[in-house]
């Protein structure tokens, strides 16, 4: 995954879970300093979504899959319109991004949460190679870059060094998600304007939630003005093995 316009830093050493209701909204820093809030719902129904394609591939070389975004899906679904992303074709290790853009924040975010449920047909249990999902934002010469990936071939979640194009393991193992149910995955970040870092506070699988509290550098960046996506990614494995999964309740939740 490499975003629209994503990280280089610290790792925690270790990442007990802790247990948390699933759903409702992160705190972000733990700083317990009430914000400003603009809580965007539902986006998997919402239209508008983008695609730039092989763009998750390095720099958009290489082959292009076959895929497709399929909304107002009824069955599954838990609000009665859920989201079908699909991938396929002959290119082993191509992939497919989608992304949705907000409205751009003019600061950073003391907290920011990204959460849906995602839904695995027992048909595509074990395809990926991964299934990747991130906010980014830019702002004031600066990509601050939130990318999580459940990495199917080494059975580990990770996040992405943007700065560095490379994924890095935050010890949490990658639990496969077990077919033709509801999984919630929600992830917990913040940004420091004016240290110009990314921080990775937390991610919570099923109730789960693993502190990760891991920061990276912003990356600078020539592009003028301010831009706020949150994006999903699907990525094909070495057969290539076509898949699909369904998405629903996605939510961002951004406190200034």
């Amino acid at each position: 995954m490499v975003g629209v316009s994503g990280c280089g830093g610290s790792l925690a050493s270790t990442n007990a879970p802790q247990s948390s209701a699933s759903g409702g909204n992160g705190s972000g820093n733990g700083s317990g300093i009430a914000g400003n809030t603009t809580v965007s719902d539902n986006i998997q129904q919402l239209s508008g979504w983008l695609t730039c394609g092989d763009c998750g591939n390095t720099g958009a070389q290489g082959a292009t899959a076959t895929y497709s975004m399929t909304q107002g899906i009824t069955l599954p679904s838990e609000s009665g319109s859920s989201a079908e992303f699909s991938i396929g074709g002959p290119y082993a290790y191509s992939n497919a991004y989608w992304y949705y853009r907000h409205p751009a924040p003019s600061a950073a975010m003391s907290a920011l949460t990204y959460e849906f449920d995602l839904y695995v047909p027992a048909a595509s249990a074990n395809a990926p190679q991964a299934i990747e999902f991130e906010c980014q934002q830019r702002l004031d010469g600066y990509i601050y870059n939130f990318a999580w990936q459940a990495d199917y071939v080494g059975n580990q979640w990770r996040v992405f060094n943007y700065t560095d194009k490379q994924w890095e393991e935050v010890g949490i193992p990658l639990q496969r998600f077990a077919p033709n149910s509801w999984h919630h995955l929600l992830a917990e970040y913040h940004n420091d304007g004016s240290t110009h870092t990314t921080f990775h506070d937390a991610l919570t699988v099923d109730g789960v939630r693993y502190p990760v509290n891991i920061s990276h550098p912003a990356t600078p960046t020539s592009t003028a003005g301010g831009d706020f996506t949150n994006a999903f990614q699907l990525d094909l494995d070495a057969a290539p093995t076509a898949y699909s999964v369904y998405v629903d309740k996605m939510q961002v939740t951004q406190v200034d």
